[in-house]
């Protein structure tokens, strides 16, 4: 608290910014490295406005937005929507980058931290991991484009973008972890913000707490998570989540006398497997997180071959379906096949053939289908050679390299790296790579095929027309009869590249079947059975064989993510489950505190002290209004318990005056916490409705709370007695001449605040001018 002194010093925050706005804003926040400021109206469009309140661009998902949080490096932004994708998008254009399917239901809030310090080996020496790709390869390829065709499921941005590969490649970037929660309880931990290493469902929690002095083992039920937020250091996550606390038994299952009220809870889950494994992990999430993107190139490369081929196709057999027709009308029974070979023989044209090559057909029709079937050859063969085969190859690379990593069992297979799966992987790699060789054989000989054929007949409508042929292009009379047996009414080429219900298998001899047996004793690869699959089916089986190896490092890392300690703060009044949760202004933060440094074992753990604020609603205590309270040192205090050290857990209840109510709060750099207050009634001008002021929460009057697990208490009682009476006009404020809403968005890199006012306005305040002002003066 300030003195009087001191607060006559005080200069209330310049106003920058006053803005009218078109729509209301739901979510805001500061992008954590530029004067950027994200919002989301209640329409779901994100604006993106400079400081100077220049928008940048507009984006409208089409879906309601529920979330919004910056990449650490402010360079992309994640958007969580309610029917649970996760959308990344590019900062300098909005552009989406990737589109991920991590829920099943709304994604409630987002938290994306990165690990401050440098990764260093077990003798203390700076390591940092090296991408070993752009030695051997070329720039990974990009997904092939053809207008109407709908890309892949990720939804990855256009091809002349550059942020695509910045996302992508992950090697240069510090290692970081986006946390996303949904309405059911799930959080998932995501390398990178695109390689899902694990995922925690609330409800499945236990936490050990004690009952009349006799140990008991807990859950919640219907729980919903407000806030949840990672430690600078990966090591720790708060979930701040309302539910009710229930025992269980050895067998996790309910006693019915075991229930607890409905309230607030603090979680705190170790996640030091994040920190004690971040070189093994960043590894791991490069490599795996770029064979996903390739994945996406070869997925892709295939639907657009597969589109182009049948546009080709359909144009053939449109065509020459016409003959069918003209045979049956003349009473033959015979096939086009036949009266093919028959004319191909030099015996007499039937006049079938002859009306359709002739009048139906023609010259001028000949020469357009072999253009589009040619060219369509023409452009599969650019799309494996510039796409596909470059796909493939790196893909081959980086699971070679994962193989190698998995072998090193000390290191790896504590975070799920498990070699017989990743060899597995590494064969289907190779496999595909095979398929794609052959399939460009195949591909090339079709389109010569088809070629000959067309030849043949330009030649024969010449011959029918009497006209000369000597300038047409030679044909070979064996190819014309190798198709018209086996290419005519067969589509060898999307046979290879379709998935279709119905099981194809590509027929082998018995002597190549007989060979590729031998091969086998000799070692390299255990599948005999590749030949007779598709590229499609091979690709199919490598991206499976791909899930069950990266699934193997997910499941392990979810198991040890366990909770360590539980908080009870406050009761709240149980709601129908149809109903939404109430809205607790909640923030969460980490400042710098060196003087714990002594507790902690890890190096950087113990520089960092948790702060979380809250509003107390005032029907949860009959003796506690109108408060604020904020609580200091809970993840410090769970890892003091776990190591036998004494707990240092601090509270403080700060009661806001009686003309005011909170309407949200947001920590802000330095130990300092922002307050967005309203007047509880109104002047009849409008005017001096807000306020918005600046504590130093580290010099409050801070009062320990008792570390008993009892659950018959709820930790907020112990203060009630140590009330922290705010006064406005002691502290650093500023009056806003508005009635003001949530959200409250403040920059900590930036010292600014925006405040949204009810009718529609945004003001934006400079929060650090009162310190420069007083240096200058000084």
């Amino acid at each position: 608290m300030e003195t009087d002194d001191e607060s006559s010093r005080v200069v209330p925050f310049q106003l920058q910014i006053d803005k009218p706005l078109a729509s209301q804003i739901k979510i805001a926040v500061w992008n954590p490295e530029k004067d950027l400021l994200a919002m989301v109206t209640d329409d779901s469009k994100i604006l993106l406005h400079r400081f100077n309140w220049q928008r940048l661009w507009t984006i409208t998902p089409g879906r309601c937005i529920t979330s919004l949080c910056w990449r650490p490096d402010g360079k992309a932004i994640a958007v969580g929507l309610d029917d649970g994708t996760l959308s990344l998008h590019d900062v300098e254009n909005g552009k989406l980058l990737r589109s991920l399917k991590s829920h099943s239901s709304a994604i409630t809030c987002l938290n994306w931290e990165e690990d401050s310090q440098l990764i260093t080996d077990d003798h203390g020496h700076t390591s940092k991991y090296e991408d070993r790709t752009s030695r051997f390869f070329p720039p990974a390829p990009r997904v092939p484009r053809m207008p109407g065709l709908v890309s892949g499921d990720n939804g990855f941005m256009d091809d002349s973008e550059d942020s695509f590969q910045e996302l992508s490649n992950s090697s240069h970037q510090q290692f970081n972890i986006l946390c996303s929660v949904d309405s059911d309880g799930n959080i998932c931990f995501s390398i990178f913000g695109i390689f899902r290493i694990g995922k925690i469902n609330v409800h499945n929690l236990t936490f050990p707490t004690s009952c009349h002095g006799v140990g008991t083992t807990n859950k919640l039920l219907n729980a919903s998570i407000f806030k949840v937020s990672l430690s600078k250091d990966l090591c720790r996550l708060i979930v701040m989540c309302s539910g009710d606390l229930v025992e269980v038994d050895d067998l996790g299952e309910i006693r019915m006398t075991g229930h607890y009220e409905h309230g607030l809870h603090c979680l705190a889950l170790n996640t030091a497997i994040f920190w004690n494994r971040k070189g093994e992990l960043h590894q791991v999430a490069q490599q795996a997180s770029s064979i996903e993107d390739l994945t996406e190139v070869v997925r892709t490369s295939l639907s657009v071959m597969c589109r182009q081929w049948s546009d080709a196709m359909n144009t053939f057999q449109e065509k020459f379906s016409s003959l069918s027709t003209l045979i049956i009308n003349h009473g033959l029974d015979s096939s086009p096949q036949e009266e093919f070979l028959s004319l191909l023989g030099g015996a007499r044209t039937s006049p079938p053939v002859h009306q359709f090559l002739v009048n139906t057909l023609g010259e001028v029709g000949v020469k357009r289908i072999s253009k589009v079937l040619c060219g369509a050859g023409k452009e599969l063969q650019r799309i494996v050679l510039d796409h596909l085969q470059p796909a493939v190859e790196v893909i081959g690379f980086r699971i070679g390299e994962l193989r190698g990593l998995s072998r090193w069992r000390a290191r790896y297979h504590g975070i799920g790296l498990d070699e017989s799966l990743i060899n597995n992987a590494t064969e289907k790699a190779g496999m595909l790579l095979v398929q794609v060789e052959r399939f460009m054989r195949v591909l090339s000989s079709v389109v010569q095929q088809y070629s000959n054929f067309f030849n043949w007949l330009l030649k024969c409508i010449k011959l029918l027309m009497s006209e000369p042929s000597d300038q047409l292009l030679p044909y070979n009379s064996e190819l014309v009869i190798i198709f018209l047996k086996f290419l005519y009414e067969q589509d060898l080429v999307k046979q290879l590249l379709e998935i279709s219900e119905t099981e194809y298998q590509v027929e082998i001899d018995f002597e190549t079947v007989q060979r590729v047996r031998e091969l086998v004793q000799f070692g390299g690869f255990s599948d005999t059975e590749y030949l007779r699959r598709t590229l499609a089916k091979e690709f199919q089986q490598m991206e499976l064989s791909f899930k069950e190896a990266f699934q193997m490092p997910f499941t392990t890392i979810s198991r040890k993510i366990l909770c360590e300690d539980m908080l009870p703060l406050f009761p709240l009044p149980s709601l129908p489950k149809t109903s939404s949760p109430v809205k607790i202004p909640i923030s969460v933060s980490y400042y710098e505190d060196s003087s714990r440094a002594s507790m902690s074992h890890h190096p950087g753990q113990s520089q960092f002290i948790d702060y979380i604020s809250f509003q107390v609603p005032d029907e949860c205590f009959s003796d506690i209004e109108n408060c604020i309270c904020i609580v200091r040192g809970f993840m410090h205090d769970s890892l003091c318990l776990k190591k036998g050290y004494r707990g240092s857990l601090e509270a403080v209840l700060l009661c806001v005056p009686v003309d005011y109510q909170c309407v949200d709060l947001s920590l802000y750099m330095d130990s300092q916490i922002v307050l967005l207050l309203n007047r509880a009634y109104a002047t009849s001008e409008g005017a001096g409705d807000g306020c918005m002021m600046v504590l130093q929460a580290s010099d409050l009057p801070y009062v320990s709370i008792s570390r008993s697990t009892d659950i018959d208490v709820w930790r907020l009682r112990e203060l009630k007695e140590s009330v922290a009476r705010l006064h406005i006009g002691d502290e650093k404020a500023r009056t806003i001449p508005h009635s003001v809403i949530a959200p409250l968005a403040v920059s900590a890199s930036r010292g600014v605040a925006c405040v949204f006012a009810a009718r529609k306005r945004a003001l934006v305040y400079i929060l650090e001018e009162d310190e420069e002002e007083d240096s200058e003066a000084e």
